[in-house]
């Protein structure tokens, strides 16, 4: 199955880069590489400014739903993180004692707010200095499916727990309705079952083929309705997110709310500033998804989007002072590497004890590390390996990206990505319509295809036992307060564009950022970061025409 449309986020950057950097230390991936990758920090840095008077927030604004009260009046009960730890990563940061966690419970149906509750996880790291407190900076991470209590903790150790966003700040993560430590949890497939999922080989093209690819997508579906419930599955979109972002932002005490989202998080983030313009302080949107592109023509930028990663990667490869396993000729890149992947259809290679490395591993692998330039170097050495047998780095790529950690467990990230996003995007139950997506998809990113031809099968989401709550729109946001939307311009999963779209449909600034990775702020880059601290703290919009540009690989 892979991920169908590829997953994005800031989690997939920090996860790229921090593995690109432990395994860049040593000769030879260390066998608990994978284990410290994602809860390992991200080098950032927070830029500080001039500090600004102390703001005062006023008590939260009341519902307009007089049936909502009961969640917009409730008490926060906060406490130690360690009992919503749901990975071995968590299980390490939350144990500090400089975070505390609570549960805020939400209706799961908006339609019936007297019936089923859902609980979000929270974390929280107090503001540093009270007596200059903004309020909240509440962030996601993207995905969709991520979990932003995993995310905070990184970023958080990484430098920006220290500076001027976390002594003006309440820095705070949370897990969206289905995600994480957030109950009912979106559940699919057990350990074992995923392990046979990644292995899938729906490569067949004919009528027998796309028979047992839906088969298999349908048999997926019918697990998640087993083990989640219709009712849950139903209630997981955006729509239903940024409702629950409301009810955050009251519990938190603040009347307006501030914001930083990451890839899907700009998705969430907009959609909340269309439901509560009047509830916005301040919006960053970093990655952005654009609320007007349809479903088709997302997926199809994004394939182009990360072969114009790949092809940046093979340049950048080429010029090394060692032999590029992709030749020294960027134009042939492509055709080079196609020759190393495909055989891995019909014979896996050995990728550590008892594992194996085939086609669609090596190809998730690869997608990956494309997430940020930093992690070009043990890219390099993963395709490599192709030629020589050794899949072990590829499959430690393809296991970031799946969240599987050293034991063979899997976070329910991308189970809830697909829930989510069958709710989120338009639904394409016609397979004349299936198949030239794919050949489109397959035209604009050609190092990803397989060499069988095109596979007309429906998804996943066209099984879905409830249609979708959102569709392609021109965001209404009147009344809405200046934003800032940040957009790389060789983003491979969120492209260039889509953030210039986004900040016009707002009617806010764009901050352009030349580089080739996913997602900018609060990374290290230290114009990015004054921009954004800038921002939060002082609402200051950077001057029309600003750029900032990342490091070389």
């Amino acid at each position: 199955m892979g991920c169908g449309r590829t997953c994005a986020g800031w989690l997939r950057w920090h996860a790229a880069r921090v593995f690109a950097r432990r395994v860049r230390s040593s000769a030879r991936p260390r066998a608990t590489a994978l284990a410290v990758a994602v809860s390992a920090a991200v080098l950032v840095t927070a830029a500080c400014t001039a500090a600004a008077p102390a703001q005062t927030t006023p008590a939260a604004a009341t519902p307009s739903d007089p049936a909502l009260a009961q969640y917009y009046d409730q008490k926060l009960s906060w406490g130690p993180c360690a009992p919503f730890a749901t990975t071995a990563n968590d299980r390490q940061a939350f144990a500090d004692p400089k975070y505390d966690c609570a549960k805020l419970q939400v209706p799961l149906d908006y339609a019936h707010p007297d019936g089923k509750k859902a609980e979000l996880g929270v974390l929280r790291q107090k503001a540093l200095d009270p007596a200059a407190k903004i309020g909240s900076l509440i962030t996601n991470p993207g995905g969709p499916g991520a979990s932003g209590m995993s995310a905070l903790p990184s970023i958080i150790s990484g430098g920006v727990g220290t500076g001027p966003l976390a002594q003006r700040f309440d820095l705070i993560g949370f897990d969206p309705r289905g995600v994480g430590a957030s109950t009912p949890a979106i559940d699919c497939l057990s350990d074992q079952e995923w392990a046979v999922e990644r292995a899938r080989a729906d490569f067949d093209p004919s009528p027998a083929g796309v028979a047992k690819t839906e088969a298999e997508n349908k048999a997926f579906v019918d697990k998640c309705v087993a083990k989640t419930g219709v009712d849950v599955l139903a209630n997981v979109g955006t729509r239903d997110a940024a409702k629950d972002m409301d009810i955050l932002r009251a519990a938190l005490g603040d009347a307006k709310m501030t914001y930083l989202g990451y890839s899907y998080g700009t998705r969430l983030g907009s959609t909340y500033a269309e439901d509560f313009p009047g509830n916005v302080r301040a919006l960053v949107l970093d990655g952005a998804l654009d609320p007007t592109q349809s479903t088709v023509d997302r997926v199809v930028a994004q394939n182009a989007g990360f072969q114009g990663a790949f092809n940046a990667f093979a340049t950048w490869c080429s010029q090394q002072p060692t032999p590029c396993p992709l030749g020294q000729d960027p134009n042939k890149a492509t055709t080079v590497f196609q020759a190393l992947a495909r055989p891995l259809i019909d014979k896996p290679i050995p990728a550590g004890p008892g594992r194996e490395l085939g086609f669609n591993d090596a190809q998730t692998g690869v997608s990956q590390a494309l997430y940020v330039s930093a992690a070009y170097p043990i890219l390099s050495r993963g395709i490599a390996g192709l030629a020589t047998g050794d899949g072990t780095i590829l499959m430690r790529l393809a296991d970031l990206y799946y969240d599987r950690d050293a034991d063979g467990h899997y976070s329910n990230t991308l189970e809830a990505f697909t829930a989510i996003g069958c709710m989120d995007e338009q639904r394409i139950t016609d397979r004349a319509q299936v198949a030239d997506l794919n050949k489109r998809a397959l035209e604009a990113a050609p190092f990803r295809d397989d060499g069988h031809g095109v596979v007309a099968a429906l998804d996943q989401c066209a099984f879905w036992p409830v249609p979708p709550t959102s569709q392609p729109h021109t965001p209404k946001v009147q009344g809405l307060p200046p934003t800032l939307t940040i957009s790389v311009t060789g983003d491979p999963a969120t492209p260039y564009q889509a953030g210039v779209d986004l900040a016009k449909a707002l009617g806010g600034s764009l901050l352009k950022v030349e580089g080739n990775q996913h997602t900018a702020a609060l990374q290290g880059n230290a114009c990015v970061d004054d921009v954004v601290t800038a921002y939060l703290t002082d609402l200051k919009e950077p001057a029309a025409g600003t750029e900032c540009k990342l490091d070389a690989p």
